[in-house]
């Protein structure tokens, strides 16, 4: 058979059923007794071969992108035996090439980025296409580069696809973004050839080509007198057309009359500038201020150096606005120090305020309640004297913090405070008493001599020097027979006995008064009693005194269980007592009560007008020296009756509601109430008395009407009535 056998027959892919290839035996004498038969790669799917004739034919379109060699098997057989005539033939089909392929950019379109006024030639992105067609048979996948959009800004080199920057100082603030479209055409772009393209999107990164600039040149701005230290009184900016860390500005002050009292810094999130306030403000000192004020880049790129400075300058004028202010105390905090045995009205100390306003309103001095609840302390309105209203005790308080206010009189809304520190010192007015209660035992056959106990005090005051503390027996208990006291001066004294052999029998409770000083001037001293019981001991010395406990302490117990039942009950009664009473009253209005209030009622009778003794009136004319001599820590004289105590408390509690009252009058008033007597100028305005002048024509025969309940009445005046006298 004459096959084609060992040789690649090459078919052009564009071949279809019009190409043929035949195959011959010699063993075929066109008889039509041989057989032709093909197997393999695409035998009967892509190509097919005539039995009779050994004719091959491409049966479909030949596509080398997809497979470009066949390899086949031919075979020569009797039509009848379908035996092999001849032995197999093998044989290989190559598709040759054509360009039918367009180039295709797998990994477009592109994004690239570039420094903004980068050099010319700097390179941006690399592109690449590919073509299916066979590389090593003609041009068809040989390409050509070229950009059809973005010039002049951007070349790509035709044989590498490199795409470069093709113009000087392209500038980010005024285009950021170009879009190329970059073609790669085959047939190293002839014409014919087949092309694609794709797309690159270049962005211009930021470079520092930029310096702040104010866009003015000048700010005015209006601050309150009022705003607190480390407030914001102002906001700049200056603008950077960079973006990010080349637009970060450092602001500062380089000159005006606000250094010191002002300072800018840079808010980083907006990139302003912030004037804040170093100092408080007083409009009555200084009205404005003027400073001029700098922005620079914080990182600056040396290469735009040349073209300027890389800052910019402003002048920034600040108006202090007028604002009433409060009034201001020379000092926010003051201490000061007096005695607890001080009198009531003993000045302590005094404050002062002033108004820092133009106008310089007087000024009010109160005291706030809320920190002197107890009402220990006074102020005068006016001096701001603070005086003591209450007797002191250190042992109860040894500091008081008390609160003082200023209020402007022609404006009470405008309120100072101030802080007053009143310190007690010490006075000795405590007697120094035991530690403890003392309780001791001894037996019966106690040798003289012997210490049964050890005695020490206490005192609440607190000298200077310390505690010295003296203990001695009084006269009557210095003639006891036997127990005696040593001082053992060291603020303890010690308890002996002084004879042997006490009977129990005779007496087995002793009392023993033990007189305690202390060393304050004067001196103040106590008695304190010391129970001694005596005791039976047994040979070892041990104390039988179970008879002698229920008296010291079983005794007592049911004692203290028994009164404490009756004053139970007693106080039940006395409260279901006052809520019945309180019942049974009848409710008066608001306005009722305030009559009452002011009312005087004067129980009892007296020699008429010059009866000055009906009412102590000392508590209205001296409402601040109530305390009679002997100052605090005395007890108060019988003379100061319980109603001259309730008036003081009255017109006290009025004073110091009008001084807190913010709407009050500005100038306190009060009233003195006289009395009328043998020495008054006016002489009697009563019309009491006037009813013995012979002018008088009153007739008081009416008073008979009126019942037996005014018959005195009517028997004082009986000369009165008409033409009769007194029944």
């Amino acid at each position: 058979m004459h096959l084609l056998c060992g040789y690649f027959l090459f078919l052009f892919q564009w071949f279809l059923l019009l190409w043929s290839l035949q195959l011959h035996s010699d063993m075929d004498k066109g008889d039509g007794q041989v057989m032709y038969y093909l197997s393999g790669e695409g035998a009967m799917s892509t190509f097919s071969i005539d039995a009779q004739t050994g004719d091959i034919h491409a049966i479909r379109r030949l596509d080398r992108e997809q497979q470009a060699y066949y390899t086949l098997t031919a075979q020569v057989r009797d039509r009848n035996t379908h035996l092999l005539l001849e032995p197999e033939s093998q044989f290989i089909i190559k598709v040759q090439d054509i360009n039918d392929n367009a180039p295709r950019f797998l990994n477009g379109p592109y994004t690239a980025r570039v420094p903004e006024r980068s050099p010319v030639g700097t390179s941006v992105v690399t592109v690449a296409a590919t073509d299916a067609d066979d590389p090593t048979y003609g041009n068809s996948a040989r390409l050509v580069y070229t950009i059809l959009q973005g010039l002049p800004y951007f070349s790509v080199d035709p044989k590498t696809g490199v795409v470069r920057t093709a113009l000087p100082d392209m500038d980010r603030e005024i285009r950021d973004r170009y879009q190329l479209v970059i073609q790669a055409k085959d047939m190293m772009g002839q014409l014919g050839g087949l092309s694609g393209t794709t797309v690159v999107t270049v962005t211009l990164t930021d470079v520092n080509d930029n310096p702040p600039r104010f866009p003015r040149r000048s700010y005015q701005f209006t601050v309150l007198e009022s705003v607190l230290v480390s407030s914001v009184v102002a906001r700049i900016k200056a603008v950077d057309l960079d973006l990010g860390p080349n637009a970060e500005v450092v602001y500062r002050i380089l000159d005006g009359d606000g250094l010191g009292t002002f300072r800018i810094t840079t808010d980083p999130n907006t990139q302003e500038g912030l004037v804040t306030l170093l100092k408080n403000l007083n409009f009555e000192n200084k009205s404005s201020y003027t400073l001029k004020i700098e922005a620079s880049n914080r990182h600056v790129d040396t290469r735009f150096l040349l073209v300027g400075p890389f800052s910019d300058v402003t002048m920034v004028r600040l108006l202090v606005e007028d604002e009433d202010e409060p009034p201001v105390f020379s000092s926010s905090l003051s201490q000061m120090v007096v005695s607890e045995g001080a009198p009531v009205g003993t000045s302590v100390g005094s404050v002062s305020a002033h108004d820092p306003d133009g106008s310089n309103s007087p000024i009010r001095y109160s005291v706030d309640r809320k920190s002197d609840k107890g009402h220990f302390f006074d102020i005068d309105s006016s001096s701001g004297t603070i005086r003591i209203s209450r007797c002191l005790d250190r042992e109860l308080r040894v500091m008081h913090n008390i609160t003082v206010l200023g209020t402007e009189i022609l404006d009470p809304s405008q309120v100072g405070t101030a802080v007053v520190l009143i310190s007690v010192t010490d006075v000795n007015d405590n007697a120094p008493r035991f530690a403890s209660e003392y309780w001791t035992s001894v037996c019966e056959n106690v040798k003289p001599g012997q210490i049964i106990e050890t005695l020490s005090a206490v005192d609440p005051d607190d000298p200077e020097n310390g505690h010295h503390f003296l203990f001695f027996l009084n006269r009557d208990a210095a003639l006891n027979h036997s127990f005696t006291l040593r001082n053992n001066k060291d603020n303890t004294a010690s308890v002996l006995t002084l004879q042997s052999g006490l009977l129990r029998r005779d007496q087995s409770v002793h009392l023993l008064p033990v007189v305690i000083a202390d060393g304050g001037s004067p001196s103040l001293s106590s008695t304190n009693t010391l129970t001694i019981t005596v005791c039976d001991c047994d040979v070892h010395g041990n104390q039988l005194c179970g008879q002698e406990a229920p008296w010291r302490g079983g005794v007592g117990t049911a004692t203290a269980t028994v009164l404490t039942c009756v004053l139970t009950f007693l106080g039940v009664v006395i409260v279901t007592a006052v809520v019945r009473s309180r019942r049974m009253e009848p409710q008066t209005t608001e306005y009722e009560q305030d009559i009452q209030e002011n009312i005087v009622c004067y129980d009892d009778e007296g020699g008429g007008e010059e009866d000055t003794k009906a009412f102590d009136m000392f508590a209205l004319r001296h409402l601040n020296h109530m305390n009679l001599p002997g100052g605090c820590g005395t007890n108060e004289p019988e003379m100061v009756t319980q109603k001259t105590r309730l008036l003081q408390e009255f017109i006290r509690k009025r004073l110091q509601e009008v001084e807190v009252d913010l709407t009050a009058p500005s100038l306190d008033s009060l009233e003195t109430y006289a009395f009328e007597g043998s020495g008054s100028a006016a002489l009697s305005l009563s019309s009491l008395s006037s009813l013995s002048s012979s002018e008088s024509e009153q007739n008081f025969s009416f008073l008979r009407a009126w019942g037996p309940s005014f018959r005195k009445l009517a028997d004082l005046y009986g000369h009165r009535l008409g033409g009769g006298g007194a029944s």
